[in-house]
């Protein structure tokens, strides 16, 4: 493990490139202490040398220390949608890396974060290039924590879930998929019947059906690919699925 890797406690894959790769480094310029651009840009040598053209254009991998700058880029385009930097959901942002890493990979990670949310983003090509090397159930992830830094502050602004829209969009994320997910942040009417995908109108033989078809798509056993640690978000997303169907149960009396 190199030097840029090491200090932030996790390996690095197909982020090293590309306009995610053109990211880090200027935040790690903009950085006062922790590593060099040279240690990065080295490392970013190194790791074309150990992977074949072939694989670098056509394999899906992912490694956490992907999954982690990625969540950290992405929730620098929502925090900055609504014009304004909200120290509400910087500390969202820290405190679940906490949660996530411990304490000291988190705060590398957010000390990474104040360099990366000075920089303009194109978020087409920071989700293409993730879409490309990320596995559905990532990107899923990706959006459930994206909209709890929205509502970090109590409520979703519109501008904020336009920007997540967008990026879902960007990350060929279904309607359907986005709005469960959503309906999860949103105290509504119907929302157990909206994350689960189904309408009020269902039979409870489609309730029983849509959260067995739900449960299975959101299990946190489908984010292996990104690391044990982010199975603890997901375990949320999964939580979600369960609470919406123990409402639905209890407003038909459903056995």
């Amino acid at each position: 493990m190199g030097k840029f890797t090491k200090w932030l406690g996790a390996g690095l894959g197909f982020t090293f490139g590309g306009p995610i790769g053109a990211i880090i480094g200027y935040a790690i310029g903009t950085m006062l202490d922790g590593v060099k651009i040279e240690d990065f840009t080295s490392e970013q040598e190194d790791y074309k040398k150990t992977i074949g053209k072939k694989e670098r254009s056509s394999v899906k991998h992912t490694t956490a220390g992907d999954f982690e700058i990625s969540l950290l880029i992405l929730a620098s385009i929502v925090i900055k949608a609504d014009g304004k930097i909200d120290k509400t959901e910087l500390d969202y942002v820290r405190l679940h890396f906490i949660n996530l890493y411990g304490k000291e990979r988190a705060n590398n990670a957010f000390k990474l974060f104040n360099g990366i949310i000075k920089k303009d983003v194109s978020t087409r090509q920071v989700c293409i290039q993730i879409r490309e090397h990320m596995s559905h159930s990532s990107r899923l992830q990706l959006i459930h924590f994206l909209f709890g830094i929205a509502k970090a502050d109590g409520m979703v602004a519109a501008s904020e879930e336009e920007a997540i829209h967008k990026i879902s969009g960007y990350l060929y994320i279904n309607d359907a998929d986005y709005d469960s997910i959503k309906a999860m942040f949103y105290n509504e009417v119907d929302s157990a019947y909206r994350i689960l995908e189904i309408e009020k109108e269902a039979s409870d033989d489609e309730v029983k059906k849509a959260y067995r078809r739900m449960a299975k798509k959101y299990h946190p056993d489908r984010l292996q690919d990104v690391g044990e640690e982010h199975k603890k978000g997901a375990k949320e997303k999964f939580q979600s699925i369960q609470n919406a169907y123990e409402s639905i149960k209890n407003e038909r009396n459903m056995s």
